[in-house]
């Protein structure tokens, strides 16, 4: 079968959106990280409530990463609030699978201590090297940090060389490539021996050769028998791999874990909602992987800090945050100092000491109102960031570049009494000093312009990119009412008539994330090949846990939907029909047959088809459109995979490319042409 040509199927369809929900493209200054202004939105008619059926669509829409296949009947059978409830007490529900699934990943429950011990970068490498640190006890990770500090080695004998002004040759061309055949012809005798072993045995004895081979090995080994070889590796055994197979500094192979993880849950886990919540607040708390030892710090952060907190109270995860290393490492608050400190030179008892040259760092001061709190519009001065950064001053990490805990420093804590947004912050004991910065976040938690801001960006991520005003207020209210009760804001927003009314209904453009997530949890598929979907979305422009800015990614139509993104998503669903997506397995008539036994759908089947008959009998459809099973099937596709209606145009549009590709005679090309096509389509794109 022929590509699917997707430039010429969907580029030019405009996606069906209310256009005063889609806000204009923002451009910030070259520091500004504030989110776009949302345009003031227009008068409308009066809202249209949804059918059962329909609020049940709208509960896992929004509220998962994508029905799968008989969630639509559970929910409605079972109630949407009702369904709601639970899935607002996670631990309640459970999630066994998914918990032998995330096995794959044991970083996912380590201290950033032991994942640096685990992935280390340069400067742990060369500690060991010098004798400052010990190998580690773990005969395999002890392997693995040899070969790294050969690898190390290596480019410090070249850099030495190169310093001295006489750089090592560039190998030429020809040197080149028997360095790749001799490397190769390595990887292929050892994978002889490998394979010829008990599967518990294999890593055993790699470690036992010598460290050129294991260098050999780990970066010319075949790409099937790697892929064979890793998954039949324990889980320490992959990370042990890896590290051999990484440059010197293998700490990115946390984040690869992280987001494999991150993958694995949205499309398997039971408890969505709390998958879906940990993904809106670390996207709003954000935090960037590659910044120093964020690397580390990372997978604790969202693992105790936003999952734990996701579904709690706003304080308690905003304090959370504020006493995070993650977070003072990522907005520099761990190199804040006062300036009369005594970190500064300062001594209280001496009137006559001289401070020193440090000061203030007013990132985290300024983004915690700006970005998590009250927001850009919330009242405050470029004072009162001034004052509360001292206020905050003292709060930092403890051997940052070793994993360290949290902690608050006296000695670099401004003393004295604050001026700050309109209240007096009473000076403390400098041991005592941490209270101060307590008081103030707890203050900016309580605040009116906080429980709007919150409730606005709730509402955009789950109701409209430019959230009705009213239902903000209600939420805003509800918020206040409950002192920040996340669970509340939530109960007002999904009871609202706004969340249940056909104007808010599949209006939402799915990001890359969610687009990828929902294709496999709709197709019932197992993401056996989590790392795949990891390397697919960060092509599509958002890759997990790397958003540098505070804002973290956009959530709205005008950052996620184009032609290109349209083009990147049909070619990824024509790719994964067709099994040539990274040998992960795709059964297209599997996906059929669980939309047949749908009864809902096959009732939908019969009615729409009846439409097209009736249609097609006053010309309103093209003259090229399928007749039989391919014309059902379709029907049933769109009815599972979208679970409502579809547009005459992308319709005709399916229609004409099936006639196009002609491949009715092979049933199985036919099926996986349609299901791609659903998936491609721009309704699909819709939540």
């Amino acid at each position: 079968m022929r590509a699917v040509p997707a430039v010429l199927i969907f580029a030019a369809l405009a996606l069906p959106l209310h256009a005063q929900d889609v806000p204009p493209v923002t451009k910030p200054k070259a520091r500004s990280v504030s989110k776009p202004k949302l345009p003031v939105p227009t008068k409308t008619a009066p809202l249209t409530p949804l059918s059962e059926r329909e609020r049940a669509v709208q509960m896992l829409n929004r509220f998962t990463f994508g029905p799968r296949p008989g969630d639509i009947e559970r929910v409605e059978a079972m109630g949407p609030e009702k369904w709601f409830e639970q899935q607002l007490n996670p631990q309640s529900i459970p999630d066994d699978a998914l918990g032998r699934r995330l096995g794959d990943f044991p970083t996912l429950n380590m201290s950033a201590e032991q994942i640096l011990t685990i992935f280390p970068d340069r400067g742990f490498i060369e500690q060991v090297a010098q004798g400052k640190r010990p190998y580690p006890s773990d005969p395999l990770l002890a392997a693995m940090y040899e070969v790294q500090i050969y690898k190390d080695n290596e480019q410090q004998v070249s850099k030495k060389l190169t310093a001295s002004g006489t750089p090592p040759p560039e190998p030429t061309d020809a040197e080149k490539a028997k360095q790749k055949a001799d490397g190769q012809a390595i990887a292929a005798r050892i994978s002889g021996e490998l394979f010829a072993l008990p599967k518990n045995q294999r890593m055993a004895a790699l470690v036992k050769m010598p460290v050129s081979d294991r260098i050999a090995f780990t970066t010319y080994v075949a790409g099937d028998q790697r892929n064979l070889l890793l998954t039949e590796f324990t889980p320490h055994e992959r990370e042990i791999f890896q590290g051999m197979a990484s440059n010197v500094n293998s700490a990115p192979q946390a984040a690869q874990e992280l987001s494999q993880a991150k993958m694995v849950r949205a499309i398997l886990s039971e408890r969505q909602l709390q998958e879906v919540m940990t993904d809106f607040w670390f996207n709003h708390f954000n935090i960037y992987i590659g910044k120093d030892s964020d690397q580390w710090y990372t997978t604790p952060y969202e693992r105790d800090v936003i999952r734990r907190n996701a579904l709690g109270k706003f304080r308690d995860l905003l304090l959370a945050t504020a006493t995070s290393p993650a977070m003072m490492v990522y907005l520099d608050n761990y190199l804040s100092i006062g300036p009369d400190s005594i970190a500064n030179g300062v001594n209280p008892a001496n009137p006559n000491s001289k401070k020193g040259n440090k000061g203030l760092n007013e990132n985290y001061g300024r983004e915690v109102m700006e970005l998590h709190t009250v927001g850009v519009n919330g009242g405050y001065t470029q004072a009162d960031v001034t004052h509360l950064s001292a206020i905050l001053t003292g709060w930092g990490v403890d051997r940052a570049n070793q994993g360290g805990p949290f902690l608050f420093d006296p000695r670099r804590h401004e003393p004295g009494a604050k001026q700050w947004f309109g209240e007096t912050v009473p000076a403390t004991a400098p041991q005592d000093g941490m209270k101060q910065g307590i008081a103030a976040l707890t203050s900016l938690a309580a605040r009116p312009q906080t429980a709007h801001f919150i409730s606005l960006l709730l509402a955009q991520r789950f109701v409209a990119d430019v959230p009705p005003p009213a239902l903000v207020d209600q939420m805003a209210k509800s918020y206040l009412a409950s002192e920040g009760d996340i669970k509340a804001v939530l109960r007002t927003m999904v009871q609202s008539s706004e969340f249940n009314s056909k104007k808010y209904f599949r209006n939402k453009v799915k990001t890359p994330m969610e687009f990828l997530a929902s294709a496999f949890r709709t197709t019932a598929t197992d993401p056996s090949n989590p790392a795949a979907l990891v390397n697919t979305i960060k092509s599509m422009g958002m890759p997990l846990y790397y958003a540098l800015p505070p804002t973290g990614y956009y959530i709205t139509a005008d950052q996620w939907m184009n032609t290109g993104a349209l083009v990147d998503r049909l070619n990824f669903a024509y790719q994964l029909t067709n099994n040539k997506f990274y040998n992960q397995k795709f059964d297209s008539a599997r996906v059929l047959a669980l939309g047949l036994l749908s009864q809902p759908v096959q009732s939908e089947v019969v009615s729409q088809r009846a439409r097209f008959t009736e249609a097609s009998e006053t010309k309103e459809t093209p003259s090229v459109m399928p007749a039989g099973g391919a014309d059902v099937a379709l029907r049933v596709l769109e009815g599972s995979l979208i679970g409502g209606e579809v547009s005459t145009q992308t319709n005709e549009l399916i229609h004409k490319q099936l006639t196009e590709q002609a491949v009715g005679a092979n049933p199985n090309d036919t099926l996986n042409l349609l299901t791609a096509l659903v998936m491609g389509s721009p309704e699909f794109q819709l939540r």
